[in-house]
């Protein structure tokens, strides 16, 4: 899974999947653009990306915001020369039950989820499509296939970046861009951490692995699929949850 001369963009990359990833594809010999909407966390990561001899570049971006991507995108075809691979992991939570459910939160989890999603793929497409070659890999969620009681807008917006990439898979076959999503299971970030071991404990028990993932098992399998390893891979919706899925 060698990525030596590759330009990655990951978004979400100051914490948790999103920098488990970056560092990843940095250590198989990728150069990385660390987006993150705290100014502390990405260029924290882009410094351990630096020291291991890779080229780190933190930009702090709202994915959410279309001006945002385009700005980021401009930043690693400027400074990179382009973008081979597109890691779509930044998401974010604001759980409610479904009565209760305010319109901003259903509003805002879609757009950082979803749309966020959307306005950096469109953004990387045309470049991808002129050098003939692209990875790109979105983080969705086993929530997205199961549905998870209080997070319907989290659900919501995780089952549509399955359909999302199914369809944008079929587009850019043809200009050999490889488009697949990851959906992960009971993953240790901050995310999950906020979880009251109470409602959290009964979960793992349900995980046949009894345990929760680590960031680094789901950026093992990222960096798999931004590899030539997968290149016969389009289309797929890779499960990692520890059997919890079955």
């Amino acid at each position: 899974m060698d990525l030596t001369g590759k330009r990655a963009i990951v978004t979400g990359a100051g914490q948790g999947i999103g920098k488990a990833t970056a560092l990843k594809l940095a250590e198989r010999g990728a150069d990385v653009v660390v987006d993150d909407i705290n100014p502390e966390t990405a260029p924290q990561t882009a410094q351990e990306i630096e020291a291991m001899g890779r080229r780190g570049i933190a930009v702090v971006a709202d994915v959410s915001k279309k001006e945002h991507v385009e700005e980021l995108v401009q930043r690693a075809v400027q400074e990179l020369g382009g973008v081979d691979i597109l890691v779509n992991n930044a998401g974010i939570a604001r759980s409610s039950l479904l009565l209760r459910l305010k319109d901003e939160q259903w509003e805002e989890v879609l757009s950082v989820n979803l749309k966020g999603t959307f306005y950096c793929t469109q953004a990387v497409a045309p470049y991808m499509i002129k050098q003939r070659y692209g990875r790109i890999i979105s983080i969705s969620s086993i929530y997205g296939r199961i549905g998870a009681m209080g997070d319907t807008n989290y659900s919501a917006s995780k089952a549509g970046i399955v359909g999302f990439t199914k369809a944008v898979a079929k587009e850019l076959a043809r200009s050999n861009i490889n488009v697949n999503a990851i959906m992960p299971g009971l993953i240790d970030t901050a995310l999950l951490r906020g979880i009251p071991e109470k409602y959290l404990n009964p979960m793992i028990a349900e995980v046949p692995l009894r345990r929760v993932g680590q960031p680094d098992e789901i950026a093992n399998v990222v960096a798999f699929l931004a590899s030539d390893d997968a290149s016969y891979m389009t289309g797929a919706i890779v499960e990692v949850t520890g059997g919890w899925n079955m």
